[in-house]
């Protein structure tokens, strides 16, 4: 099977505002380029077989120094972008609530479902992202893959692959840090119990790479 390790890009200039930052290419802080070299440094003994990231620079940046510490190629896919928020790109939940009071009252209640102004819904998102997974099992039916991504995707295909309803993800996983490793096993469920069980299993949520093994 192939190991998966899912990890949010480092933090950027919008996120340490708590400004909502989607398909927007928004930089690394200076923090964030520390925790992109923690996870570097944890890549240069995972063994990995390849590094995938979102095309966008917060992603690309965060996982430069893995590729530097394990010589492999950086591959990016334009279908690990981070969901479209539209109309709510680089605000901060409060302003959003103001300019928006009944989309983010819907987004809130169901967010994979209910996209905010202009934006992109979560299942969406998951339907984009997933073959992505599909793909890379097929070419490393037994490898070790870092992808580097983003926050709101991650947490989205993650209920899916675990058979939690997507909705839920904000009060379910409220929290994921920059640059820490989620692990997963992937596929698990056979074909006959793939309607009853998730399709992987999880090794680590939410691990910062410094701790990570």
């Amino acid at each position: 099977m192939t190991t998966f390790f899912l990890a949010r890009h480092g933090e950027t200039i919008w996120h340490a505002e708590h400004r909502y930052a989607g398909n927007s290419d928004v930089a690394l802080t200076r923090h964030g380029l520390g925790q992109a070299a923690a996870l570097g440094a944890w890549a240069a003994d995972a063994h990995l077989d390849a590094i995938v990231a979102s095309p966008l620079s917060r992603a690309r940046r965060s996982a430069a120094p893995a590729i530097e510490t394990t010589g492999l190629e950086l591959r990016l896919d334009d279908r690990l972008v981070e969901i479209d928020f539209g109309d709510a790109e680089g605000l901060t939940p409060d302003e959003i609530a103001e300019r928006f009071p009944a989309e983010w009252t819907a987004f809130c209640e169901a967010p994979a479902s209910n996209p905010l102004p202009g934006g992109e819904a979560g299942r969406t998102g998951i339907a984009r992202a997933l073959p992505v997974l599909d793909e890379l099992v097929a070419e490393f039916p037994d490898g070790r893959v870092l992808i580097v991504a983003h926050a709101t995707l991650i947490r989205l295909m993650f209920c899916e692959l675990a058979g939690m309803d997507p909705d839920g993800y904000r009060d379910l996983l409220p929290v994921l840090g920059n640059c820490n490793l989620t692990t997963i096993v992937y596929p698990w469920a056979t074909e006959s119990r793939a309607a009853h069980h998730p399709r992987i299993r999880l090794l680590g949520f939410d691990v910062p790479a410094s701790r990570a093994g």
